[in-house]
């Protein structure tokens, strides 16, 4: 604020704080001894759209390219992310992923305040694929499938908003690995009740589709 906006007495801003948005104008700019201090007086507390319903369910891939997506999904509204590993998850990458977990959470913070978020996508531990899958749950399940053709994820979230009645949907959403998903892990998808859908022809990589899937469920939801 002091040494790249520099913030002035009377400068207004947006300060998120305590889960809330307020419009604020700076009341006093302190510089003493190497340290800066800017105090606000908060004027009023500005609306924030509330986050997707959504957890998207994402295989560990290259950690450069997964912090963008995490990033990027932050802005877009989700809810949370569960990373998971999967059969064709790089060994190295899993191994890591414990230590990174911390790491994606400060990246999805920083995402939210950029964004004037006033809530911050939880990030889950890192866990097994098969664990996810089978883990009980309320919301919609849906898993991005390349072999599926018939039903797009628009078309499934339109009935799943349509059977929810008054209610908000809650959906989980899962993205492959590079390479997809493996034949088995399809068949333990659909034994658990998983959904397959498609977002359409294209091949997509795992950081665009995750994208790609949350522009989707904003036009449909908000």
């Amino acid at each position: 604020m002091t040494r790249v906006l520099r913030a002035q007495v009377g400068t207004e801003a947006d300060v998120i704080a305590g889960g809330h948005v307020f419009h604020a104008v700076v009341a006093a700019v302190v510089d003493a001894h190497g340290s800066s201090e800017v105090r606000f007086n908060l004027i009023a507390e500005l609306d924030s759209a509330p986050a997707l319903p959504v957890t998207l369910v994402m295989c560990i891939y290259k950690f450069d390219h997964m912090e963008w997506a995490i990033e990027k999904a932050t802005e877009l509204g989700v809810s949370s992310v569960a990373p998971v590993i999967a059969r064709r998850t790089e060994k190295h990458l899993a191994l890591a992923a414990e230590k990174r977990v911390e790491r994606w959470r400060r990246i999805a913070h920083e995402a939210a305040q950029q964004s004037r978020r006033s809530d911050v996508p939880l990030i889950h531990d890192p866990m097994a694929l098969a664990e996810r899958v089978r883990a009980a749950s309320s919301a919609t399940r849906l898993v991005l499938a390349e072999q599926e053709r018939s039903t797009t994820l628009r078309t499934a979230l339109e009935e799943s908003i349509a059977a929810a009645g008054s209610e908000m949907a809650t959906l989980e959403i899962a993205i492959g690995p590079e390479g997809g998903w493996a034949p088995e892990e399809e068949a333990l998808f659909d034994a658990n009740g998983w959904r397959a859908v498609s977002l359409g022809p294209r091949i997509l990589r795992a950081e665009t589709a995750a994208i790609a899937a949350l522009s989707v469920v904003a036009s449909q939801l908000e």
